[in-house]
């Protein structure tokens, strides 16, 4: 990491601001090169921590820009190294301009990730707060931001760390039995057994922690089926609150699975609109179904919708048979025409214990009865009773953890078994390991590689 690196962190585009990041041993001087302040002092000479005015040149000494300039010193910064911060006008051109001129003086373009990367292998952050940063730019959700947020102070890494902590004591009394038998003697089992007890405690709490707010991280995916031209573009983009997809007249018009996130109730649910199920001939509206299928498969819920002026047809009794083994709600649409062939006491009949409800998606009623429907079926099947601390914990981490418990828990039957201390040694120790995989401090570099890869460049 000696060289210095440079990218513009926020999004492309016109905006109020942009913000053109410079990090590395060289930061101060390779925006030297193109930035005077107009207080005329050196940005050297700059205390770290301090927004200065400035001017960005070219080498024809034209401005390019007025900026605020950011000073952050390493090892208080970001990154744990020097930083610039380059606060331009929220245009395309001066800012792509500035990032040229910090290349062309000696910076090199900064990877997806790189910042927080530094961080982390500069000790600023370990890698769970890493993966907190990348949670808090994705939450779908204030639960999820909540969480994040919490993961990036620290809450996780602390959690694992106290565990970490009991581990090394009893591998530091178990060991002494080992090279010094006979002045320790035999390990103090009944201690041992305690606090290996105490640590599955903890780590047990994590898993469920974990699980309980899955929800808020992976949102539950639903998809929205039926058969051709009955409303479930028109749906989605209600739902979506934009023109997500084309709604025409004509059925088949939906091809592909059209998917978005929406917000229902503070729940991120990932929403799949789907092409009509039919009898084709058409190759493609014949994928697009093979598609629609796929979709079911993965769905948690199923919205199936169904024409209020047409009633139940043979296509919708074919689409129900697919979707038999499915958590479905049935809806029925176009609930603001005169003409209605459907009779909703028959269908309720004929599927007990499945909720009915009517909307117009083109007048937009019913939708937020709808909205509440969902959320009651996600808070009452997909989120588990809030006991005990909440946390957010991602797939990675989930691994981690649950191989510190099993070894815990391998350790704890061999106390018990008075099994071969070494062998009981071996289970601590092999705890302990993972929990340096999953706070970072060991770990293998193409898992780092992936964990960064999934970053935007500029952060």
């Amino acid at each position: 990491m000696d060289d210095t690196i440079v990218a513009i962190s926020t999004p492309p585009g016109e905006g109020g601001i942009a913000l053109v990041r410079v990090s590395g041993s060289q930061a101060l001087e390779i925006a030297a090169q193109f930035i005077e302040t107009r207080a005329g002092k050196e940005l050297a000479d700059l205390e770290s921590h301090t927004l200065t005015l400035g001017l960005v040149k070219d080498h024809d000494n034209q401005i390019v820009d007025e900026v605020l300039v950011g000073i952050m010193r390493a090892p208080r910064s970001y990154t744990g190294e020097d930083v610039v911060e380059i606060n331009c006008h929220g245009g395309t051109l001066a800012t792509r301009k500035a990032l040229d001129l910090a290349l062309q003086a000696g910076a090199r373009l900064a990877q997806p990730g790189e910042f927080t990367r530094r961080a982390f292998m500069n000790g600023r952050i370990d890698m769970v707060q890493a993966e907190a940063v990348i949670d808090l730019i994705r939450a779908r959700s204030e639960k999820a931001l909540a969480l994040s947020a919490q993961n990036l102070q620290g809450y996780l890494s602390k959690s694992v760390k106290q565990v970490e902590e009991q581990l090394i004591l009893v591998n530091s009394r178990i060991e002494a039995s080992i090279d010094f038998p006979e002045e320790v003697g035999d390990p103090p089992w009944e201690e041992i057994e305690l606090s290996l007890a105490a640590a599955r405690s903890q780590l047990q709490a994590l898993v469920a922690g974990g699980k309980r707010t899955r929800v808020y991280r992976d949102g539950v995916k639903a998809a929205i089926v039926g058969k051709p031209n009955v409303g479930k573009s028109s749906l989605l983009n209600v739902l979506v609150r934009e023109d997500k997809a084309i709604v025409t007249e004509i059925p088949g018009t939906t091809r592909d699975v059209i998917e978005d996130y929406i917000n229902i109730k503070g729940f991120p649910v990932r929403i799949m609109d789907t092409a009509g199920i039919r009898a084709t001939q058409d190759t493609i509206e014949a994928i697009g179904v093979g598609k629609t299928r796929a979709a079911i498969e993965k769905a948690e819920i199923v919205l199936f919708l169904v024409d209020a002026s047409t009633g139940l047809t043979e296509e919708d009794n074919e689409i129900l048979r697919d979707i038999e083994q499915s958590r479905k709600l049935i809806i029925i649409n176009k609930d603001d025409l005169d003409s209605k062939l459907i009779d909703e006491e028959e269908i309720k009949a004929k599927f007990p214990g499945v909720q009915v409800i009517k909307v117009s998606a083109r007048e937009e009623t019913g939708i937020d009865h709808l909205e509440n429907v969902l959320a009651e079926i996600i808070e009452g099947e997909f989120v588990q009773e809030e006991r005990g601390q909440a946390l957010m914990v991602n797939a990675r981490q989930e691994q981690a953890i649950a191989a510190v418990l099993e070894n815990v828990e391998d350790a704890i039957k061999g106390v018990r078994n008075r099994s071969p201390v070494d062998g009981i040694a071996v289970d601590t120790w092999g705890a302990v390991s993972w929990i340096e995989e999953l706070t970072g401090k060991k770990i293998k570099a193409d898992v780092i590689d992936k964990i960064f890869s999934d970053f935007c460049i500029g952060k």
